[in-house]
């Protein structure tokens, strides 16, 4: 995306909700550094072009949005949301999360000490004495959503979809199938606005393991999901895998953030799908050839994105923002495909850093906008709400 000036940067994120997200919970709200907020305002009008005016969404309001379901704010070195937090290495600083339920057991293996309660002080007293390439290696090996704070290369896809839009006629996507294997925030993004243009959604969870955004606040969980189907498979079964398969061959388009070798577990080949003329929208930390995992706001810091104020340490920008800028980069990647099939390979991490041009962090002047979200549309289906007979494939399993 094209570097943009001073004044239509700060204008952007002022816009966006962003910003009162931004800083220490006890100072004064902070303009992020870089042009992500404006990032997003492309992308979405890349969309609407694409779309031929049908989806039209305000691109940086999509970056703060869930805050306006949750009223979390700023809050220094912890996310908005709690579950992530910003220490200091022993050569720099990391961004570490501890959002799921085997996390806290993670951490113990990280540190090799069996943490009881909250891992957060354990956990910084080993960073304190370890590098951040320490950290990386161990956390790459053990699954764990955390990195050290470091130069991250940009995501060379946000600029070919700069190119793209003159080149390839857009993608209609009305009657077409998407099938989506994501969770959380950024998958189910992409989605939501594929459906907004007239796809029909096919949201595919375990049957023992639902996507765990439905655990949090409902009002937005069902903003992301609302008049879709939904699946539940178990893939453990012979008939499990059969019917995720079924599902992946009768999709037009596939959204999942795995790591490849997780799928090709289940029997799920993604360049075989590409090869039959499917898009692949594959989201991940830190691309298809990583290993790592991470959420929205461990991979946004980490990858480079975070505001300073006078002690100069790192402070977290917005809610969990590489998500839905990722969601927005990943819907104007399928409306600007192909049709003879074509795999996305979208990296939080990389989109993140593309929107990172050495502008600095700054005092915010008034008027930030606040969180805000879209009109919530129809219910999101319940867990494994409509049978896969429903959906042309086998037989309930």
């Amino acid at each position: 995306m094209a570097r943009c000036s001073e004044e239509v940067r700060v204008a952007d994120w002022l816009a966006s909700g962003v910003v009162p997200l931004t800083g220490r919970a006890d100072g004064p709200p902070l303009v992020p550094p870089g042009h992500a907020a404006t990032t997003a305002r492309e992308l979405a009008g890349r969309i609407a072009e694409a779309t031929g005016g049908r989806v039209r969404v305000d691109g940086p309001a999509l970056l703060g949005e869930r805050a306006a379901f949750t009223g979390h704010t700023r809050n220094g070195r912890s996310s908005p949301g709690g579950a992530a937090r910003l220490l200091p290495t022993a050569d720099g600083w990391a961004a570490a999360s501890c959002a799921r339920p085997d996390d806290p057991l993670l951490y113990g293996a990280l540190i090799e000490r069996e943490i009881d309660g909250d891992p957060w002080s354990a956990v910084a007293g080993w960073l304190a004495e370890h590098t951040g390439e320490e950290l990386a290696e161990r956390a790459e090996l053990l699954g764990l959503p955390a990195a050290p704070i470091r130069p991250t290369p940009p995501a060379a896809l946000l600029t070919e979809l700069s190119t793209a839009l003159p080149t390839w006629p857009p993608r209609d996507v009305r009657g077409l199938r998407v099938v989506d294997f994501s969770a959380l925030w950024a998958g189910p993004l992409c989605a939501q606005l594929l459906g907004l243009a007239g796809a029909e959604i096919v949201k595919v969870e375990t049957a023992d393991r639902p996507d765990g955004a439905r655990r949090g606040h409902p009002g937005f969980y069902r903003l992301l999901h609302g008049g879709h189907r939904a699946v539940a498979v178990d893939p453990s079964t012979a008939d499990g895998r059969s019917a995720l398969a079924a599902l992946v061959r009768s999709a037009d388009i596939v959204i999942e953030a795995s790591r490849p070798r997780a799928l090709r577990g289940f029997g799920i080949d993604a360049e075989a799908e590409v090869a039959r003329g499917a898009t692949w929208i594959s989201i991940t930390a830190a691309g298809r050839a990583s290993n790592r995992v991470g959420f929205g706001d461990d991979v946004a810091a980490a990858a480079g994105l975070v505001a300073t104020d006078d002690d100069g340490g790192p402070l977290f920008v917005g809610d969990a923002i590489a998500d839905p800028l990722t969601g927005l980069t990943a819907a104007a990647c399928a409306l600007t495909s192909p049709s003879t099939g074509v795999l996305w390979d979208v990296p939080m991490a990389g989109v993140i850093a593309a929107t990172l041009d050495g502008t600095p962090s700054r005092p915010a002047p008034a008027g930030a906008a606040p969180p805000r979200h879209r009109p919530l549309g129809p219910p999101a289906p319940d867990h494994g709400a409509d049978p896969l007979v429903a959906l042309g494939i086998g037989h309930p399993c």
